[in-house]
């Protein structure tokens, strides 16, 4: 399964955040689906696996064929919820999760394997896999953020163009992660970025679908 070259903006969910305002997960992927996000990342790194595949499921039903869902990490709940008949297109993994040839093998050819990548080994070893193992790069963080602190050292947008070229061989799009703010889209998009991806941008924000809507105008140039 091929990723768009061009995803706009993508929603990776934080249950810590969206709770600052009482609206919850499910509240906040409706309103940022419904200003034209395309893509939403379920991810909760302390849910127990129960509650993660609940909740994976029920953002699934709730944007139905309106946004691609796809869960961080965990290539089991990914299959699970595929199994059971959910919208979940697949799995974003990060360097020490499952192999992506491994999630590749166990959720198929029309499934969405994405893959954080952040410095040139990692290229390195993408270029070894396959065509087709891998849909979609994360490469970030842009700037440091307190969502992911154990990301490594940030890039800022010149560092993700760099990386941007060094992966352009390889024939996979990528959406620029970490910290990305409303002046870093219009850049990153310039350095050849297939989206944005957002956490706090969106899931902190007092009215989800309003800073949504103005990550949507920003990548659209509007």
């Amino acid at each position: 399964m091929s990723a768009p070259t061009d995803l706009g903006v993508y929603l990776v969910t934080d249950p810590v955040l969206v709770d600052r305002h009482g609206r919850g997960v499910l509240g906040v992927v409706r309103a940022a689906v419904d200003a034209g996000v395309r893509l939403v990342q379920v991810r909760d790194k302390q849910a127990p696996v129960r509650d993660l595949l609940a909740l994976t499921a029920a953002v699934a039903d709730a944007v139905g064929d309106r946004a691609t869902v796809v869960v961080d990490d965990r290539t089991d709940v990914a299959l699970a919820a595929r199994r059971a008949g959910h919208r979940v297109a697949g799995v974003h993994l990060g360097q020490s999760d499952l192999p992506v040839a491994a999630a590749r093998a166990l959720l198929g050819p029309d499934a969405h394997v994405g893959l954080t990548a952040n410095t040139p080994e990692h290229l390195d070893a993408l270029a070894e896999l396959p065509r087709g193992t891998v849909d979609l790069l994360g490469v970030g963080a842009v700037h440091p953020t307190a969502t992911k602190p154990d990301h490594p050292p940030a890039l800022g947008v010149d560092g993700v163009a760099r990386i941007a070229r060094a992966a352009r061989p390889l024939g996979v799009p990528f959406v620029a992660t970490g910290g990305v703010t409303l002046d870093d889209v219009a850049p990153l998009r310039a350095a050849g970025a297939a989206g944005v991806a957002v956490v706090s941008g969106i899931c902190a924000a007092a009215d989800p679908h309003a800073a949504a809507a103005a990550y949507v105008r920003a990548w659209s140039g509007a």
